[in-house]
């Protein structure tokens, strides 16, 4: 299977879906123990939410699982979060820290090579080739990466984390005026929500958000209770909550295809 899935669009925003894929292959399969199987922290049908959402999005959708390797996680292997309690470029547990792999069968130097080279290398030359297409037609290119998560994982964060979870690097990887916007939307949602909280962006948006090369890159981590009718098997869609969430996030991704003009000027 193709390690990731491009749908160009003639807009200025660009969604990527690092952690929607549930593609295992076999070798992995093998090796995965009962829990590992079960992909609990896949970002269950993030890109149904968005689909559709704006004419003109372009869309960067990852196949494999992040059990494989992790899309949005430093190819070198460094942390995201030092000090923090976080998994890895091949998770070794799940976020609850249980043990996914088989004994004896945890991947090696040799697997992530291999995935690097196979899976990661090939999403993120993607990203980059639809960064560069839509920068060169608008002058700017917006980043969008979708993701959601389990409200609450004590392993990760203490409490419930909020419904919409905002993350910009500290306000490194975008101009303000992307932030300023989504907070905006966000603070008048009538959700709970957070700018730059437990998850300030991955490596994705790290990576990607260059502001004064103009390309803005954000993170939108969702709580998946916004969504699903249970945050455990078997993950389903929720209906009635996926229509009330569905609206805020068109207009969040609205706002950010009005910003382009101005953010080609400046």
């Amino acid at each position: 299977m193709e390690p990731v899935l491009v749908q160009p669009g003639d807009g200025p925003v660009i969604l990527s879906f690092p952690h929607v894929g549930t593609h295992l292959p076999e070798s992995v399969v093998e090796r995965l123990n009962e829990e590992g199987r079960v992909l609990r922290d896949t970002d269950w049908h993030v890109e149904e939410l968005y689909r559709d959402l704006l004419p003109g999005l372009t869309t960067v959708v990852a196949t494999h699982h992040r059990y494989v390797i992790d899309l949005n996680r430093d190819p070198s292997g460094a942390s995201l979060y030092p000090g923090q309690t976080t998994t890895g470029l091949i998770p070794r547990t799940t976020f609850d820290d249980a043990l996914i792999w088989k004994p004896g069968c945890e991947p090696d130097e040799g697997t992530r090579a291999m995935w690097l080279d196979r899976v990661h290398r090939p999403y993120h030359a993607a990203i980059a080739a639809e960064i560069e297409r839509v920068r060169s037609r608008h002058g700017v290119a917006i980043l969008y990466d979708c993701h959601s998560i389990r409200s609450k994982i004590p392993w990760l964060f203490s409490g419930v984390l909020p419904d919409l979870n905002v993350g910009t690097d500290g306000g490194c990887s975008c101009d303000p005026r992307v932030e300023l916007a989504l907070a905006g939307l966000t603070a008048g949602s009538g959700r709970s929500w957070v700018l730059n909280g437990r998850f300030r962006g991955g490596w994705t948006t790290r990576h990607y958000g260059r502001p004064e090369s103009g390309t803005h890159a954000v993170q939108m981590e969702l709580t998946q209770s916004s969504h699903l009718t249970t945050e455990a098997p078997p993950f389903a869609l929720d209906p009635a909550r996926t229509a009330a969430l569905r609206p805020l996030l068109g207009r969040m991704l609205e706002a950010l295809a009005d910003l382009a003009p101005q953010l080609r000027s400046a």
